[in-house]
């Protein structure tokens, strides 16, 4: 299905399932980008078509959409997928037509994929500085909890290094299903264990059910916070304002970020969704990588020939709504800014921010001091 005149780009983004929460403002960003790269003109003169492709929030279905976009829709790439189940369900497809895909969420690294840039946070841009940050001001005896799978396991184990190397003690850890919802006897053991923080890297609907279940059982934020990386303003959103209330998130963007280039991007969206939905991270990520694809396209004689447009995002740089951002010349991964927020009155207040762009480490070198590891 591939036509002269345009160019045909897949996104792979949740409208439904336990995700979507977060993946509607994603797919929301998306639009809004290749919408604007059109009115410029599009690619090298030709229009962006973007194709949307709902994976429900289910890995099992991403491997089989990006499959239907590759092979029957003919995209030149893809962007999009959330968890890192649904990201890693792709690579076998990515490998077998030798397509790419741009992956704008946060991650727990560790991996390198030839078909995939990573758009983005690694580990070392979302925690390495945070834990000590959060110890210094909560204290050291910390409960992590995600959800059983991939991203959270992997980024707890780098948590438990950064912990360890900074005197302090992991009192408890426990991982339940995506998706899960009851969290009363979680929490009781949670407070058993007397935490000074709570570290969470839980994802989609347990993210709002987590911190609904805090504040029903009376547990006060200015004792024991629950820390973040993964609740943005989705989730703040659909749990309310008083359960966010006093606990802390660590995200690149966050969209009370107060500069031209932010408050711009936030105006520029409201004005073109009235569906509820607010700009988080990822959205933000998702805006970036439409951008980083266009001017890869742009570079590449034949969009199709995914090596070619692979080696083109090298060093590609992009005045992104959360500062200059680049792709890394080493690997596959994003210089991004590093932030964190405590929430008051229902708003994201950054508390710390980076000076510059920091360099993604896919392998982070707490735990893997001689770089890669296949």
């Amino acid at each position: 299905m591939r036509n002269g005149d345009t160019i045909r780009i897949g996104v792979l983004l949740s409208t439904t399932g336990t995700s979507a929460v977060t993946e509607r403002s994603m797919l929301n960003a998306a639009c809004l980008a290749f919408d604007e790269i059109n009115q410029m003109g599009g690619i090298n003169g030709k229009q962006i078509q973007y194709i949307q492709e709902d994976y429900c929030s289910d890995p099992s279905i991403a491997q089989k959409k990006i499959e239907d976009l590759i092979a029957n829709e003919g995209v030149v790439a893809t962007i999009g997928c959330y968890t890192s189940a649904s990201r890693k369900a792709t690579f076998p497809v990515l490998e077998k037509y030798n397509s790419l895909l741009v992956y704008p969420t946060y991650t727990e690294g560790e991996e390198i994929n030839p078909h995939v840039i990573y758009t983005g946070a690694m580990p070392n841009q979302q925690t390495t500085e945070y834990l000590p940050w959060l110890m210094k001001k909560c204290g050291k005896k910390v409960y992590l909890i995600g959800n059983d799978y991939v991203f959270s396991v992997t980024c707890n184990k780098q948590a438990k290094r950064i912990i360890e190397m900074n005197d302090g003690t992991v009192c408890g850890e426990k991982y339940v299903p995506i998706g899960y919802s009851d969290f009363a006897d979680i929490l009781h053991q949670i407070m058993k264990a007397k935490p000074d923080f709570i570290y969470s890297d839980l994802v989609g609907d347990s993210v709002i059910s987590f911190y609904k279940e805090y504040q029903r059982q009376g547990l006060n934020p200015a004792k024991c916070p629950i820390s973040s990386i993964s609740m943005d303003e989705m989730s703040l959103q659909g749990m309310g304002a008083a359960c966010a209330e006093g606990h802390y998130a660590s995200m690149n963007y966050f969209s009370t970020l107060d500069t031209p280039a932010s408050r711009a991007f936030v105006q520029k969206y409201n004005q073109y969704f009235h569906d509820g939905s607010v700009i988080t991270s990822s959205a933000e990520a998702t805006y970036d990588s439409c951008y980083l694809l266009a001017k890869a396209i742009a570079k590449t004689p034949n969009p199709y020939d995914a090596d070619s447009l692979v080696k083109a995002f090298s060093g590609l740089e992009f005045d992104a709504p959360q500062g200059k951002i680049k792709v890394d010349e080493k690997n596959h991964c994003t210089w991004l800014h590093s932030r964190f927020a405590i929430v008051h009155n229902g708003k994201f207040q950054i508390v710390y921010e980076s000076n510059d762009a920091i360099a993604p480490e896919p392998w982070p070198t707490i735990l893997y001091p001689n770089g890669f590891h296949s």
